[in-house]
């Protein structure tokens, strides 16, 4: 997977002054504003709630319903945040409740061994790579949800652990211990994929 994933930069999150007067304009009604930010942030929070949650279904409701929350609490909305970041945390939020009302679906010893693949650009290396994604989901489902959240956030969209914290709600300790556990558990559980 590493080889054929390339990471986009994330997605700037500092106050943009178009989207200050956007999100004044879309607290005051505006639905026209509120749709230019809806258009300009959904496809980095479709990103996110994807690499959480695996499914663009699941991932595409969950930003729907952050942006209907959104526009329910733009009159609340301070500020001290640019509404990126508020955004994310809403999506992220909504991907962890979402996570913890799953059932875990395997144990990491039920992952079993799996043979390690050749190396060739023929069709079974083709076949072998999308059984590898295969893998990293059913992997990544054996994590928590608060380990999912913190590694996504970190590995696949390149977050710090300071925003990953304040995104989360925990300390960066503890970010850092989540993301730590999920390495450990998604090496063991990949171990043949090394």
């Amino acid at each position: 997977m590493a080889g054929d994933r390339t990471r986009s930069a994330p997605p700037d999150t500092r106050a943009d002054p178009d989207d200050v007067l956007l999100t004044v304009r879309a607290g005051e009604g505006d639905e026209d504003a509120f749709a230019v930010l809806v258009q300009r942030h959904a496809p980095a929070l479709i990103r996110l709630a994807t690499g959480l949650l695996g499914t663009r279904t699941e991932a595409e409701d969950a930003v729907q319903d952050a942006f209907l929350s959104a526009w329910r609490r733009l009159p609340e909305f301070q500020g001290r945040s640019s509404f990126g970041t508020w955004t994310y945390r809403i999506v992220t939020n909504r991907c962890l409740n979402v996570l913890r009302a799953r059932k875990p679906v395997a144990s990491l010893e039920a992952a079993g061994d799996v043979p390690a693949a050749e190396h060739t650009t023929s069709p079974a290396r083709i076949t072998e790579a999308h059984e590898a994604v295969r893998e990293l989901r059913e992997a990544l489902d054996l994590l928590s949800a608060e380990q999912r959240a913190c590694w996504v956030l970190r590995e696949l969209d390149g977050r710090s652990y300071e925003f990953i914290a304040d995104t989360v709600g925990i300390s960066q300790e503890a970010v850092r211990a989540r993301v730590f556990r999920a390495r450990r558990c998604l090496t063991q559980a990949l171990g043949a994929w090394r």
